[in-house]
């Protein structure tokens, strides 16, 4: 039983990890674009700015389970398989990155106004602003959005596991749902709860290391 539970953690693991790094870097440039070309923002936009934003929501509004059995096809493509575990980084990575997008993109719209504009008098161009002044104040809240997404993102794993990911929602599936094996069932919720309290754990402390940093 630990050899089939490591092996569905494993899975789980790299099937969260692609996926993640994925959506950070889709998702922070996506709330980089949002917060930028709004009506406040550095670089006004307002085609751009509804556009993604239109985008981003029509995303966000489709069920986990519904779009990863829309975009069979698509991943089929992408990775050659709709099965497995690397079949599920697609819709985990396209699921994941309007959720994160949308928790950065609040946290950027929170950095003191007063700082962009004194950047801007001291001659600040738009990358400048960003990198110096919008991305390190708003660091601490991207870090615990981001932990917020990872723990989403375990919670669809296991949903993708159940209809042929792999990974620990696959061994709940076939051996506490279909054999009935209680003492399995209880053991894949142990881990998964273990790994969300690490995950929530490990990214409070980051957000909160970081914030004392810049104080």
């Amino acid at each position: 039983m630990l050899e089939l539970l490591l092996t569905g953690l494993i899975d789980t693991l790299i099937m969260v990890g692609v996926s993640a790094i994925l959506a950070f870097l889709l998702g922070l440039p996506i709330a980089l674009v949002l917060v930028n070309s709004s009506e406040q923002g550095i670089a006004p936009s307002f085609l751009t700015n509804l556009s993604l934003g239109w985008s981003v929501n029509i995303v966000r509004a489709i069920p986990f389970l519904i779009l990863m059995v829309a975009i069979i096809p698509a991943t089929r493509m992408i990775v050659g398989t709709s099965y497995g575990v690397w079949a599920a980084v697609v819709p985990l990575t396209l699921a994941a990155t309007p959720f994160f997008a949308r928790i950065a993109e609040v946290s950027l719209r929170e950095v003191d106004p007063g700082l962009i504009e004194a950047a801007q008098a001291i001659g600040c161009n738009r990358t400048q602003i960003i990198q110096h002044v919008l991305l390190p104040e708003a660091l601490p809240g991207i870090i615990a959005g981001f932990t917020v997404t990872l723990v989403a993102m375990i919670n669809s794993s296991a949903i993708a596991g159940a209809i042929g990911a792999g990974g620990l929602g696959d061994i709940a599936y076939r051996y506490g749902y279909q054999r009935f094996d209680v003492q399995m069932m209880v053991s894949v919720i142990v881990v998964l709860v273990a790994l969300v309290m690490l995950v929530q754990a490990t990214g409070d402390s980051l957000a909160q290391w970081v914030d004392k940093r810049q104080l």
